[in-house]
C-alpha cells in the first residue's frame, strides 16, 4: 500500500516513486525469480532449451575426430549471438544443445544462425562441401530444476547411442514432451 511521503505531495514514499520497493525486495528474498517492474522496466527470466537437429537424410557426417571442435565452434556461435551455451554434444548424425536466450532472441533464428554458421564451418575447415543439415529442428524448454539433467542427459550423447539410435531417441522425447509429429519428416 502506498503511504504519504514526508511532504504529502504524491501520497506515494519516495523511495516507490521509481518503482523501486526496498520493503517488496526484502519479501522476495525467500521468492525468486523476483519480477521487478520500475521506471526502466526489467525482466529477470530463465529461459533455456534443449535443441536438437539433424545432419540432412541423417547420413553419419560428423566424425568423432573433429565432433568436438564443431560443439565449440556452436558454443562460440550461441555466444556471439548473445546468448548461453549450457551443454552441447551429439552423435555422428545429429546434436543437441542447451542454451539460455534473453527475452529478446527469436528461437528460430537462433537455431537458423547456429546450422547456417557450422555448416559453413564444416565445408570451409573439414572440407565437407556437400554437407547440409535437415531442415527443422524439434526444441523444448527446460525448467530450472531440470537443467543439470538435460546437460548430463546431453553430455553422454555418445554412450546412450551405444544403445539407442538418434531417430528413437527423438521419438521418444517427442512423445514424452506431448508434442505431435508425422514420422515422415523424421527421417
Amino acid at each position: 500500500m502506498a503511504r504519504p511521503d514526508p511532504e504529502g505531495v504524491t501520497g506515494i514514499r519516495p523511495e516507490i516513486q521509481n518503482g523501486f520497493d526496498p520493503e517488496r525486495v526484502a519479501e522476495a528474498e525467500d521468492h525468486r525469480p523476483y519480477l521487478h517492474l520500475n521506471s526502466n522496466t526489467m525482466a529477470y527470466l530463465s529461459l533455456h532449451y534443449h535443441i536438437i537437429f539433424a545432419t540432412k537424410r541423417r547420413a553419419p557426417m560428423l566424425d568423432k575426430a573433429w565432433r568436438e571442435q564443431l560443439h565449440g565452434y556452436m558454443g562460440g556461435t550461441v555466444k556471439g549471438l548473445g546468448a548461453f551455451p549450457q551443454a552441447i554434444d551429439g552423435w555422428n548424425d545429429h546434436v543437441h544443445l542447451m542454451i539460455g536466450l534473453k527475452a529478446t532472441h527469436t528461437l528460430a533464428d537462433v537455431v537458423r544462425e547456429i546450422k547456417k554458421a557450422s555448416s559453413v564451418w564444416i565445408k570451409d575447415e573439414i572440407g565437407l562441401r556437400s554437407f547440409a543439415w535437415q531442415e527443422g529442428y524439434a526444441a523444448f524448454t527446460v525448467g530450472w530444476r531440470e537443467r543439470e539433467i538435460v546437460r548430463s542427459y546431453i553430455e553422454g550423447q555418445e554412450e546412450h547411442h551405444n544403445r539407442k539410435p538418434s531417430l528413437k531417441e527423438l521419438v521418444e522425447l517427442l512423445k514424452e514432451a506431448g508434442v505431435d509429429f508425422d514420422p515422415k519428416y523424421l527421417g
